[in-house]
């Protein structure tokens, strides 16, 4: 589904020197795969998935979707590519005030349909992820939980083959952070999407097929033993037998989701 070859992203800096956010990246998603990129702030995470969205040009190297070149389309070609082919969940809610949960939801597929169209293709998304009670309650009014899943149900509404989340746990607790992740993991299998999340949640990387460490731009030279349980966690917080690569390419043990 994805492929990046050797994708590069470089930016003049003060003094005439170079910072090298994402440093010759390569790396393939298969459909139906969950990818965790994990790493520190500044590491080049964010700046990655920008590029995959078309949001960023790289410097060079390419980003191949279904085999299709699309760091090179033009800003047209780009933006029908967002709207119909790709969900992005961003770390900030976008979501309209005064709006409620389903006609947020709805705003991607308003150029393809009407408005009860829309909310009738929706809904049923909306109560698999547990919103059902909530599709007519404002936006201001859902918790920080509920409000991610809004933002989930809204990347997925034109049911796109790629799904990019950028620090989905980022502003949600442990629990409800563990069920987004849940859910994330549940719909990439079901609906055979391509995942791409990147986070420096230990969590996070906890419900990934695959993690990747992420520093300087470059990925990390290895990467875990790939067969992971979500069982063996202890009250000290950590998980028994589990490995995950840290951002200076060394294994180290994984934290537990349910120690925080």
């Amino acid at each position: 589904m994805l492929e990046l070859r050797e994708l590069v992203k470089h930016y003049p800096a003060v003094g005439g020197e170079t910072v090298r956010a994402v440093d010759g990246v390569s790396l393939k998603v298969e459909t139906g795969e969950m990818v965790a990129l994990y790493g520190p702030s500044g590491s080049g995470k964010t700046t990655l998935l920008l590029m995959v969205a078309t949001l960023l040009t790289p410097t060079a190297g390419a980003v191949l979707i279904g085999g299709r070149d699309i760091s090179s389309l033009s800003e047209r070609e780009a933006s029908r590519f967002r709207l119909s082919e790709l969900g992005f969940i961003r770390q900030s809610f976008d979501l309209l005030p005064g709006v409620t949960a389903l006609d947020n939801t709805v705003l991607k597929l308003l150029k393809a349909m009407r408005w009860r169209d829309a909310q009738r293709e929706v809904a049923p998304l909306l109560e698999r992820l547990g919103l059902g009670e909530r599709l007519h309650h404002r936006a201001e009014t859902l918790s920080m939980g509920e409000r991610q899943r809004v933002m989930i149900a809204r990347a997925l509404s034109t049911n796109p083959g790629m799904l990019l989340a950028d620090e989905p746990t980022g502003s949600l607790d442990t629990q409800r952070g563990r069920e987004v992740l849940e859910l994330l993991r549940g719909l990439c299998h079901e609906r055979g999407v391509a995942v791409v999340l990147v986070s420096h949640d230990p969590m996070a990387a906890h419900y990934a097929d695959r993690v990747l460490g992420l520093r300087d731009g470059k990925l990390a030279d290895h990467e875990p033993d790939p067969a992971r349980s979500h069982e063996g966690a202890r009250a000290d917080g950590r998980v028994d037998g589990q490995t995950v690569v840290g951002t200076d390419g060394r294994m180290v043990e994984r934290v537990s989701i349910d120690g925080g």
